[in-house]
């Protein structure tokens, strides 16, 4: 399969409408962010550069195969890769382990146009599968969590890591938290700490809206709001 990769950005939206059908279905509600978010990142790309959001969709011909999304985050020189997913038609043909490695390559190209020889890291979150209700919702986690064990992400245990909610009548949803790096048994736990604070700020505060308040008791309760970003 020859995928042809495009991004969607503010001012190309061409394939924003093809991309949120497919998202819907693939995550439960409760990590699925409002679809306006994803224009609040890309409004949020254009003005606080070297920061970023990236957009990118695999394409064959007219189909959509996948799309991904992430953030790059100068402060701590790490990615965070928001979602990834594939066309449930075209699966097991190594689209899902191609999208994240050009989203990785993307990532990376932020990093260096920051002035950065490479990234320290990229990290993600992933459902786990105590939040999953349906057969086919904990069938799609354990293999996303397989997926991203094949492609050399290593699942954080120093930390039962919390995602703020995204809905504001939820509570905060415990994640498995993942990250590949240069060098992996160099991320101790303050590192981590240090990238969890970053996606706090930069992602969950910057571009979802979510309240203060809200972020501070999420890292409370993961006992990390004492520990400096």
């Amino acid at each position: 399969m020859n995928i042809k990769w495009d991004e969607v950005t503010i001012d190309h939206l061409h394939h924003y409408e093809k991309v949120l059908p497919l998202y819907d279905s693939v995550f439960p509600i409760g990590v699925r962010e409002p679809h306006e978010v994803f224009l609040k990142g890309l409004h949020y790309t254009k003005n606080q550069k070297p920061n970023s959001f990236r957009f990118l969709v695999g394409l064959d011909g007219e189909q959509l195969v996948s799309f991904a999304t992430g953030h790059y985050l100068e402060v701590v020189n790490a990615g965070f890769i928001v979602y990834i997913a594939t066309n449930p038609l075209i699966r097991g043909k190594g689209v899902g382990s191609k999208t994240l490695l050009k989203m990785e390559e993307l990532l990376r190209e932020d990093a260096i146009a920051s002035g950065k020889s490479n990234l320290d890291g990229i990290i993600l979150e992933t459902e786990t599968q105590e939040i999953v209700h349906t057969h086919e919702e904990k069938e799609n986690c354990l293999k996303r969590n397989q997926f991203f064990e094949r492609n050399h992400y290593k699942k954080v245990n120093k930390i039962n890591y919390l995602q703020p909610p995204l809905h504001m009548e939820h509570e905060p949803i415990p994640l498995n938290l993942f990250i590949k790096g240069i060098q992996m048994d160099e991320f101790h736990r303050e590192t981590i700490i240090k990238f969890i604070h970053a996606i706090y700020k930069e992602k969950y505060s910057l571009v979802n809206g979510i309240n203060e308040q809200v972020l501070k008791d999420s890292l409370r309760k993961m006992e990390l709001d004492q520990e400096s970003s």
